[in-house]
């Protein structure tokens, strides 16, 4: 079958899924597969619970005209995605960035949602699977759409933006995430310009952070540049974020001097977009994090940076420096390995440890095999090998009004720190 013919029944479905589990009445599932799962196996069920169409690609499982067969699931997910992508002709804004991304689209969606009807990446589904679902959530009713891009090589920013084919791109920051896929900080570096490349080569416009160096020298002197930053100061981070916005004072819910920059993001794309400075202000004091992204929790009077969502090198010193520098006493960090950093994850996990101990806190607790296996190590500091070992001896700490940082990889998974708190 045709991705055109495809296309017209996909129109006449409500949404997409790849999950049997969460199959809604009308919908289009594509049975795609994983080295433990064969989605083919679900299209029945899928139909079942409600789907109008399933797209497979084994034809022992075709019943009926409800089964769609084609050559390969998720390269007719893409395709798809593109062609409706095309079929919409929207601006789509793509973003990428090895820190900030998720809270930066967030910014992004709250500020533009202020005048259009948009439609942005839900949560961090921002990979060769998230985007083609992203593009295809988008309606006739959709005005600009907002794609979060990740990776962890060279070469994937370039394929995520050939099926969004964006009109507009920024980069966050360039880190020390993913350094085993990447190859290193160049190769970080190169990933992720994949989309200025894409950009430039189609002429699409690039914005740049005038704050960072290297932004401004990977996009070269390219003629559709929207330089921003230097307009907008950062007047505290004390707890939370304040900057000053022409006459405005925008007070944000974000914590960690990292952030301002991600509002600078939002400001500059409202402005182009012409969103009213009322509106940009409003949208982004507005903006609350959650889902363990530099949360400020209070309990048991403690408080607590809850920001153990992912973690990298780069990310964990710009927390590190930032928990320093806020005002209290009793501040506790309590960081977890690391993870995707290949043969330098000895090194900046030793590199974390030295920082963090030379910080005025009083107590340093870092989890992890990584972590647990550091050379030199802190009269200042705890180590525990995993979390089950910390969780066995946190009793005897004694923490009382103690002001805590929690920082770690997701398959950390340190929110669980709250319940020992």
């Amino acid at each position: 079958m045709t991705i055109d013919l495809i296309y017209k029944h996909f129109l006449k479905c409500k949404t997409v899924s790849t999950d049997t589990r969460k199959i809604t009445d009308k919908c289009m599932f594509f049975a795609l597969k994983g080295e433990n799962f064969n989605g083919n196996t679900f299209a029945k069920k899928a139909i079942e619970n409600g789907a109008s169409y399933v797209v497979i690609d084994e034809k022992e499982f075709q019943l009926n005209d409800q089964y769609i067969l084609v050559d390969d699931v998720l390269k007719t997910l893409q395709d798809l995605a593109t062609l409706h992508r095309k079929t919409l002709n929207i601006p789509i804004i793509a973003l990428t960035g090895s820190n900030g991304k998720t809270t930066t689209k967030e910014l992004i969606n709250s500020v533009l949602s202020k005048k259009y009807h948009t439609n942005a990446t839900v949560g961090n589904l921002n990979n060769h699977i998230g985007v083609p679902l992203t593009l295809l959530s988008m309606t006739n009713t959709t005005e600009i759409g907002i794609v979060e891009m990740g990776a962890n090589h060279q070469k994937e920013i370039e394929f995520l933006t050939s099926i969004a084919l964006p009109d507009y791109g920024l980069i966050t920051n360039f880190g020390k995430a993913h350094l085993e896929g990447f190859g290193g900080i160049e190769g970080v570096i190169k990933g992720k310009s994949e989309l200025y490349a894409h950009l430039k080569t189609h002429h699409k416009i690039i914005f740049v952070n005038l704050n960072d160096a290297l932004q401004v020298k990977q996009a070269g002197s390219y003629e559709k540049l929207i330089s921003f930053g230097l307009e907008t100061k950062l007047e505290t981070s004390q707890p939370y974020v304040n900057l000053k916005f022409n006459n405005h004072i925008i007070k944000t819910h974000l914590t960690g001097a990292y952030n301002y920059n991600n509002v600078c993001i939002a400001i500059a794309i409202g402005q182009y977009f012409k969103v009213s400075e009322e509106s940009i202000v409003s949208a982004i004091e507005g903006y609350i994090p959650n889902n363990n992204r530099s949360q400020i929790i209070k309990k048991n009077a403690h408080h607590i940076i809850l920001d153990a969502y992912n973690a990298n090198p780069s990310s964990m010193q710009a927390a590190l420096k930032n928990f320093d520098q806020l005002n209290g006493s009793n501040k506790v960090a309590i960081l977890g390995d690391m993870f995707e950093l290949g043969r330098d994850a000895k090194l900046e996990h030793q590199a974390i440890a030295d920082f963090a101990n030379q910080l005025d806190l009083k107590h340093v607790i870092l989890v992890g095999e990584n972590f647990y296996n550091v050379d030199s190590k802190s009269k200042n500091a705890s180590y525990f090998k995993s979390f089950e070992a910390l969780k066995n001896a946190f009793e005897t700490f004694q923490f009382n009004n103690h002001m805590f940082l929690i920082k770690g990889s997701r398959g950390m998974a340190l929110e669980r720190v709250l319940d020992l708190l």
